[in-house]
């Protein structure tokens, strides 16, 4: 078994791939002609969105919205690049909201967060010993 996709359901999935394409540069794999799921390119394992309207039809009890919860979800999308400031700047450019600046962290890691405008945590760091 091997991670193939990781899936955030949104209100606007074109307005989450430009963002991410915007902001951190990465490429539009693939769109749905209905504009209800889309994919960026990030290596082995894509990187999605799928409309929150998907969610309704998969999810019979409902599911937690990222763009409407006051706090991020426990979960992060993690980035890996050698100039956490600058994609840090970058990303705050494109309309990201600063939760916590660039750290090194003990273990040598530069690490910050971000949440974007669809909600998702997005975790900018460095190569671990790197």
């Amino acid at each position: 078994m091997k991670l193939g996709y990781l899936i955030t359901y949104v209100p606007d999935v074109r307005a989450s791939l430009d963002f991410f394409s915007t902001a951190f540069g990465l490429d539009v794999r693939f769109v749905h002609e209905s504009g209800t799921y889309g994919e960026l390119e990030t290596g082995e394992t894509a990187l999605a969105f799928a409309a929150d309207e998907l969610a309704e039809q998969n999810f019979h009890g409902g599911h937690v919205s990222a763009h409407a919860s006051i706090k991020p979800l426990g979960m992060e999308v993690a980035l890996v690049t050698d100039d956490v400031p600058a994609a840090h700047a970058k990303a705050l450019q494109a309309g990201a909201t600063e939760i916590a600046q660039p750290v090194r962290k003990p273990w040598g890691q530069v690490v910050s967060y971000v949440r974007c405008p669809d909600g998702i945590l997005v975790e900018l760091c460095s190569p671990i010993g790197g």
